[in-house]
């Protein structure tokens, strides 16, 4: 996509610096679900919930996360339509990571999310939590969905 500043799988790599773990993101419109990756990227761990304001705001909290978590990359889920096609969420997740690109010199990757959201869901149901407990967890939870399948194609592909 024009003026979209996240990387391919293979430049997203060649940019990581050594040593250093991948957050993970569940942009929504609400709140930014966050997972962090143990440094030797093979576990995504669900962190913390952003409650949104501002883009300002909430990029700068962000940052000073990976700041304090020694982040060398960024990994976005992109939440494409079952086709594979975009709709405006897909946009409003591709400007979010244009904004993003303009106040961190951190690597930026999308990553397929289809069904992250509703696999965690099904999975807080199997394990009877309750609604008000899985409306807290759900966003962090998914976004270490979305970390997880993107390790996993990293040792797929033997770079773990």
């Amino acid at each position: 996509m024009a003026n979209d500043p996240a990387l391919s799988l293979e430049d997203f790599l060649t940019a990581l610096p050594a040593n250093t773990r991948l957050i993970g993101l569940d942009l929504g419109t609400k709140t930014i679900g966050l997972a962090l990756s143990d440094l030797g990227r093979g576990i995504a761990s669900p962190m913390e919930t952003i409650r949104r304001k501002k883009f300002t705001t909430d990029a700068e909290q962000l940052l000073k996360l990976c700041t304090e978590h020694e982040v060398g990359g960024i990994v976005l889920g992109l939440p494409l339509n079952m086709d594979g096609s975009e709709g405006p969420r897909a946009q409003a997740t591709r400007a979010f990571a244009r904004n993003l690109s303009q106040k961190t010199d951190l690597p930026i990757t999308h990553w397929d999310e289809r069904l992250s959201t509703a696999a965690v869901t099904r999975t807080l149901l199997e394990a009877d939590s309750s609604r008000a407990k899985r409306a807290d967890v759900v966003d962090k939870m998914a976004a270490a969905y979305i970390l997880q399948g993107f390790l996993d194609r990293l040792g797929f592909m033997g770079l773990d």
